[in-house]
């Protein structure tokens, strides 16, 4: 299977990508990994009339320390980040497809791509990130809670280049934990949930969040206050109404939310324990 004709485009640096992004306005995408665009491409369900690769653009693969966290460049591999990058994008690339789709994909390409069943858009709703988009006009960071906006959708307007995405770090005596299900090792999962959460003087859970994978049309975050892993995992199952499909009912999605939610904030509420 071939792409349909496109025009190809390789800057060499991001004044120039941006060109390229403006005149091609909405009929332009971008290739950086390549891993979930070029099969859309193959499969025609995607059909730009201009790709800009912008893997020659300098300045983008960078991995940097921020105030109060990690900022990720566009071009930062999924394997580069799971060896260097903070703990919670750590142990969700782990979960990400394979080794050799790690070794070419990018984190802030997963993002935009904005696949609900995908693990970095719940991370970073998780967490409270944000991705930082470049135009001729400027540029804006947009918080992860704006960012996605439907299936395959997210805030990107036509003209933007997303060029990276901040992670916060964690706040004391908090852990992350991420648990999800698939059919085999590397498959998007049937169901998924990262948590995030903070104890009290006492040693009790004094808050928690939690971002559903493959329940909703973008991560689904759920804000709670103090509770049991237990309590917290049946507030969060209770938010939920995934639909049914092939591969899991809905009922099913469901349970699977309660039993990976628990799962999730037992193991995060040990982490911040440490």
């Amino acid at each position: 299977m071939k792409p349909p004709p496109f025009t190809y485009h390789a800057p060499l640096d991001l004044g120039s990508a941006l060109d390229a992004l403006a005149g091609a306005g909405a009929r332009g995408k971008v290739l950086a990994g390549g891993q979930s665009l070029i099969p859309l491409m193959n499969m025609r369900l995607a059909s730009p009339s201009h790709v800009i690769d912008i893997n020659r653009v300098p300045g983008l693969d960078t991995i940097e320390d921020e105030r109060g966290g990690v900022r990720v460049g566009a071009l930062a591999r999924h394997s580069r980040v799971e060896r260097s990058g903070p703990a919670p994008l750590r142990r969700a690339l782990k979960l990400v497809a394979h080794p050799v789709i790690r070794n070419r994909g990018t984190v802030v390409g997963s993002l935009v791509h904005a696949d609900p069943a995908a693990e970095l858009p719940a991370v970073l709703a998780v967490l409270g990130g944000s991705v930082r988009l470049a135009s001729l006009g400027g540029v804006r960071d947009v918080a992860a809670a704006d960012f996605f906006v439907g299936p395959l959708e997210s805030d990107l307007r036509a003209g933007e280049l997303a060029v990276s995405a901040f992670f916060p770090g964690l706040p004391p005596r908090s852990g992350f934990a991420i648990h999800e299900l698939a059919r085999r090792h590397g498959d998007y999962a049937l169901a998924g949930v990262c948590a995030v959460v903070t104890l009290g003087d006492d040693g009790r859970i004094a808050a928690a969040r939690a971002a559903c994978i493959g329940v909703a049309a973008t991560p689904q975050l759920v804000e709670l206050e103090g509770g049991t892993p237990a309590e917290l995992a049946r507030a969060v199952q209770e938010r939920t109404d995934p639909e049914g499909d092939i591969h899991a009912s809905a009922a099913y999605r469901r349970h699977l939310v309660g039993v990976l939610a628990e799962r999730a904030f037992t193991d995060a509420a040990r982490e911040a324990a440490q």
